[in-house]
């Protein structure tokens, strides 16, 4: 079993989190999210993840909402997804996130 484990600062308030798990290549478990630090916290504000049993996302609200969409995919295809959403949001995110 290999797991593989970072945290990517995209700037001074927001970071990338990524764990996997693979197991003879094989991908069992994965979460990735985008988290900005409102009031000296860090807050997730998108999540992809397998953690009930089936790859989904779920979307914080800093008004305490959380919405989940349950993603038709393979682990090693949601996991994909991920990293290539986050790379598209980037660069949507105000540029003020990133201290500029």
């Amino acid at each position: 079993m290999s797991v593989t484990e970072y945290v990517i600062p995209l700037g001074e308030n927001v970071r990338k989190r990524h764990y996997h798990k693979t197991s003879k290549g094989k991908v069992i478990g994965f979460v990735v999210q985008l988290e900005v630090l409102v009031d000296d916290q860090w807050k997730v504000v998108i999540r992809y993840d397998c953690a009930h049993g089936f790859a989904h996302i779920d979307r914080y609200y800093l008004d305490g909402r959380k919405v989940k969409k349950e993603l038709h995919l393979k682990l090693s295809e949601a996991l994909t997804l991920a990293d290539e959403e986050y790379k598209r949001k980037l660069e949507k995110l105000p540029k003020s996130l990133f201290g500029g």
